[in-house]
């Protein structure tokens, strides 16, 4: 029977690889989340600008061309801070993402010793079956010839 020495770090190295797996993925969710944010702003920043200069062409007041002005400031200040946490965010999930591979990389070489481990287990099985194979070999040939 076969077990592999090391199969309790495996399978405490695998539970960590399965923990920063899901931590990466949250972080990709939450890049994606504030980038979409962003987005959107810069999407509503535009579409905002589009209509003023349609507004200016057709004759806006002064009022309302200092409304659209504060608005676009508000937006350019919430632009500028979903622009951070975006940077934030890339920083924070390209880290999670080494740290997958890290252990990717562990998980991985202790699944190659357990490869090389169970191989070297099979040869050492095919070596004591051949061994008791000689030996009832040797055994039947000496019954053989006590007749």
């Amino acid at each position: 029977m076969y077990t592999y020495r090391f199969s309790k770090i495996l399978d405490i190295q695998e539970q960590e690889k399965i923990q920063i797996e899901i931590i990466y993925k949250e972080s990709v969710k939450s890049f994606e989340e504030v980038a979409t944010k962003l987005y959107e702003m810069l999407k509503k920043k535009e579409d905002l600008i589009a209509y003023q200069n349609e507004r200016l062409t057709f004759g806006a007041s002064i009022d309302e061309v200092t409304h659209y002005a504060s608005f676009i400031n508000s937006l350019e200040k919430t632009i500028e801070d979903l622009q951070k946490k975006v940077a934030q965010a890339r920083v924070k999930m390209n880290w999670h993402e080494e740290k997958l591979l890290e252990k990717n990389i562990e998980v991985r070489k202790y699944e190659k010793m357990r490869e090389k481990d169970f191989g070297a287990f099979q040869v050492e099985q095919e070596r004591l079956e051949n061994i008791r194979l000689d030996e009832l070999s040797t055994m039947a040939y000496y019954k053989k010839e006590i007749r």
